[in-house]
Parts: structure tokens; C-alpha cells; sequence
């Protein structure tokens, strides 16, 4: 049936979405957005959703709000579910009343799903609780941009200023001298604590504590421009002691994930995690092999092997994919001894019922080929899943020991390309401060994405993390020494590598 829901996006970070508002946006056949909706939510919705955006951005609007309440009943008379989706919460400024009048008025069917609005989350990310026993018992809500169209203004300041609430003004930048003005002019004092909260509960945000007189002055000195939240009250005084967010070691750092899709989620969780604006560019694909009757055979003939050494992840998800396939499972390698290239590949063998025999300290393929000599490897017969494309180096060591080594690819690495004009825009904005790369593979395609003459231009900005020496060795060859490389050749290590590294140059600046 027919019906728009009203989704309240949230105040910018992802995971501050409601778990009702993520599943009708998964739903949805239309799905309509705003400015300050995290454009991440688009990769929940179906991949036939037709996409609307609609935001309003510095008086810039990408559909006026008349139009975008007809885009709204048009796509429900079309017979269209639709996620109309707002930042913060549809009805606190949102014009999300508005929307529901003209959806009442054609008899058209809606619901609104509550979100996190911003006047609560921008001030708890930076420290100030709305209200505190000691300082303040109630809160008001005052939008700092009024319709032009009213002969007066509709706050009575006198109220306002007399009152001991905490006053939380949204879009108050542009109008900020006149706020304070009005305010001080009724009766508040000029000493009052003030705190502007710009891109709040985003890697974004930036805070800046004043006083009410001061602060009009201040904004403008500091650069601070919308989405800013205004706070005036006592609470502002707890700004310092309570400012937790802003304390995260990776705070506005952009930093470029280039793994595969699939693989770069717990990467970009545990940046985001530290603060980081993680910018999502999978320069490879995972894809299976168009063949599996070669991966089939090999798996008949699992009971000849001695040892099944797994190289990726990837490796491991896709080597599964054919024994379920065939109606196997772990059972089937009883007798092999099976060993991973690192943590990650032994926890993906664990989550098929699999403990590695070996797992090298260093995870690269040399230290594999030590490992496995002297646990008697060689002479043995040997089964390495793993990319269609990837370094010689194991099996051919391996067989210089006199095993019987048999490369059996899984998959195949695509180099992926997409999202490289939203990158270079990053780049010459400053906004990308370190490139992670994961393998070899991932500098490569990089680089066939983005001229390395470009990079170059912004090199003394970039930070280049390579996950080992192989990686950086590839790097090199492109013409770049990296600059971040863990001891530890893991993603977690490369993330930590990439917070020390971040923190020593801040030490550095001190």
C-alpha cells in the first residue's frame, strides 16, 4: 500500500539512526533526502529505490519546499512506499508538519518515526548537558532563522532573557549579533557562558565556548559558519570538563579506506570509532570465479592433501561458498592440517567450524613458508586457495622444498574505479589527510584511479599507511615512500598506526 514515512535521520552520525527508520529505509521504493542526512544511509536502501535529493543548503535549494511536498504526493499516488528522510527529527524545524498537512490534504497515508534531533546531540557531543540540578531545569527550542515573511519577530526576548532555561538556537550563524543583542538588551547578562556547535555529533564538529557578548565576535574570527547550534546557559561552563567527543585522537582527519567494499566495514567502524571522516574508495572488487568446476574438482580431491593454506579472507569465504555448494562442510578436511596467513583469515576459518595448525607472528608469505618448513611441509602436498592474481612467492618456495604445491583460484580481484571524481574534489579541498592501503592490489588500483601527479601535489598534507613491507614495497615502485606502517601487519594495527602517527604530529605542532 501507498504511504510516506517520515524518518528522522538523526543529527549526522550514522549510528545514531533508530532501528525502525533503517528498516523502512530498506524498504522503501522511493527514498527522498535532505542535506544533512548522511548520504552513508543510501547504501541500506533496495538498489531499485529511486533516489530524491532535496536539500537546502545556505539558501541554496536543490527542490523549493512547495515542490518537494508535490515530488512527495506524486511518488504515493504513484503507488511508491516512500522514506522521506530528514535530519535530526522531522518535526523540531524540520518542516515536517508542513509535509504531513499537504499528505493529509490528499488523502495520503503517512507516519513519522522520531529522530535524534541535533539541539540534543550537538551539545552532548561537545560536553553540554541540556540541563543539570545545579544550573538549569528546563530547555527551550528557538529557531535562530525566522520566516522573513512575519512583520516581527515571535520570540519574546523579555521571556527569554528572564528565563533560567537553556536556550538552544538552530540555525542561529547568520542572525548571531542580533540574537545576543536582543538578548542582552531584555535583561540577560552579558557574562552569560555561549557555545556555538558546528557539524555536531559528526567527524566534523568543532565547538567554541564565549560569553554571550562576545561571541558574535569570536564566531567570526574562528571561521564558524552553518550548521552551528547556539547554546546559551549555564551548562556551557561543563563544555570543558565534559567534552569527550572532541578528545578523539582522529577527530576531522579524512582518511581514505581503499579496500574492497566488502572487507573495509570493521576498518571504517574503528576509524570512525577515533574520530576520523572516513572516506569510502574500494579500489578492488571481490568477484567469483566464472569457473567453479575447477574449485569442485579440487575439493573431491581434498583426502590427497596434507595442507590447505587459506591467504585472505576472501580466500576462505569463497573456498565455503563451493563446499556448501556440494552439501560439505568442516568434516570434509578432517586429517588436513590448514594454515592462515593471519588473525583474520584464522577468525573467518573459525567461523566455519576451523582452527588454523599455524599462524605466523608476521603475517606475510615468507614468514608462512618458514613456518610451514619447519612443521614439515616440504615433500608434502599442498592446496592454497586464493586470488586468481596474487605473488608467487609461497608456492614456488614451497615447491623448492619439494612439496607438490597446487594454486587453486577462488576469486578475482576487479580493479574499481567508482567514486574517483569525489575523491580528487576531497583532495584539492584538504580534506583527506591520510590513504590506508591493505595490499598490493589496493595501491595499484589506486593509482590507476587517481594520476599519481595528483596525489603528488598534495603530498606534504597526505599521509601514505601501508598494512607491510610488501604493500610499501609496491608503493614505492608508484614513486611514493610510505609513511605509516604498523609492526603488526593487521588492520587493527594499521588503524593504531595511523592514531600514533596522528598524534605525534599534533605533539610535533605543540
Amino acid at each position: 500500500m501507498p504511504k510516506v514515512y517520515l524518518l528522522g535521520a538523526g543529527p549526522g552520525d550514522p549510528e545514531l539512526i533508530t532501528l525502525k527508520a533503517k528498516r523502512l529505509l530498506a524498504t522503501a521504493d522511493t527514498v527522498v533526502y535532505d542535506y544533512l542526512a548522511n548520504p552513508r544511509f543510501l547504501a541500506w536502501c533496495r538498489p531499485d529505490a529511486e533516489i530524491f535529493y532535496v536539500g537546502k543548503k545556505g539558501g541554496d535549494h536543490a527542490l523549493p519546499q512547495d515542490q518537494i511536498n508535490d515530488l512527495l504526493v506524486e511518488q504515493a499516488k504513484a503507488g511508491k512506499v516512500v522514506a522521506r528522510l530528514k535530519g535530526g527529527d522531522p518535526y523540531v524545524f524540520g518542516r515536517g508538519a508542513e509535509e504531513a498537512l499537504e499528505l493529509l490534504e490528499h488523502g495520503i497515508e503517512f507516519e513519522v518515526v522520531p529522530g535524534v534531533t541535533s539541539a540534543v546531540a550537538a551539545p552532548a557531543y561537545a560536553g553540554i548537558p541540556l540541563t543539570h540540578r545545579r544550573f538549569a531545569s528546563s530547555v527551550s527550542f528557538i529557531t535562530g532563522h525566522e520566516d522573513p515573511t512575519k512583520p516581527e519577530s515571535a520570540h519574546d526576548w523579555e521571556a527569554l532573557a528572564r528565563s533560567a532555561s537553556t536556550l538552544v538556537f538552530f540555525m542561529g550563524v547568520k542572525n548571531l549579533p542580533e540574537i545576543t543583542a536582543n538578548l542582552i538588551r531584555a535583561g540577560r547578562l552579558a557574562k552569560t557562558p555561549a557555545a556555538l556547535v558546528r557539524w555536531g555529533a559528526t567527524c566534523r564538529q568543532r565547538s567554541l565556548v564565549s560569553t554571550l557578548a562576545d561571541i558574535a565576535e569570536e564566531s567570526k574570527k574562528q571561521g564558524f559558519t552553518p550548521p552551528s547550534l547556539l547554546v546559551v546557559g549555564e551548562v556551557v561552563s561543563l563544555h570543558d570538563k565534559l567534552n569527550w567527543f572532541e578528545k578523539q585522537p582522529l577527530l576531522g582527519k579524512g582518511v581514505v579506506v581503499t579496500r574492497s567494499r566488502e572487507q573495509a566495514s570493521d576498518m571504517v567502524a574503528a576509524l570512525e570509532n577515533l574520530g576520523a571522516c572516513c572516506h569510502e574508495f574500494p579500489t578492488i572488487k571481490v568477484s567469483p570465479m566464472p569457473d567453479r568446476g575447477p574449485i569442485r574438482a579440487a575439493v573431491s580431491r581434498l583426502p590427497e592433501y596434507d595442507w590447505l593454506v587459506f591467504t585472505s579472507v576472501n580466500g576462505v569465504s569463497r573456498f565455503w561458498v563451493v563446499l556448501r555448494e556440494l552439501g560439505l562442510d568442516a568434516r570434509v578436511l578432517a586429517g588436513i592440517q590448514v594454515a592462515a596467513i593471519g588473525p583474520a583469515t584464522a577468525q573467518a576459518m573459525e567461523q566455519h567450524g576451523i582452527i588454523a595448525d599455524f599462524v605466523p607472528e608476521k603475517y606475510v608469505a615468507e614468514d608462512v613458508l618458514q613456518g610451514l618448513l619447519t612443521r614439515g611441509a616440504g615433500g608434502k602436498r599442498i592446496l592454497i586457495p586464493r586470488a586468481e592474481q596474487a605473488r608467487d612467492v609461497l608456492p614456488e618456495e614451497l615447491r623448492k622444498a619439494g612439496a607438490q604445491v597446487d594454486v587453486l583460484p577462488v576469486y578475482r580481484t576487479i580493479p574499481a574505479r567508482a567514486g574517483a571524481e569525489e575523491l580528487l574534489a576531497a583532495l584539492d579541498a584538504g580534506e583527506i589527510h591520510y590513504v590506508t592501503f591493505a595490499s598490493s592490489s589496493t595501491v595499484a588500483n589506486f593509482f590507476a584511479a587517481i594520476p599519481p601527479e595528483v596525489l603528488q601535489r598534495h603530498r606534504d598534507k597526505v599521509r601514505l599507511a601501508c598494512i607491510g613491507p610488501i604493500t610499501k614495497r609496491t608503493l614505492a615502485d608508484h614513486g611514493f615512500a610510505g609513511d605509516v606502517q604498523p609492526e603488526d601487519y593487521t588492520i587493527p594495527a594499521l588503524v593504531q598506526a595511523v592514531v600514533q602517527d596522528a598524534l605525534s604530529r599534533k605533539a610535533g605542532r605543540a
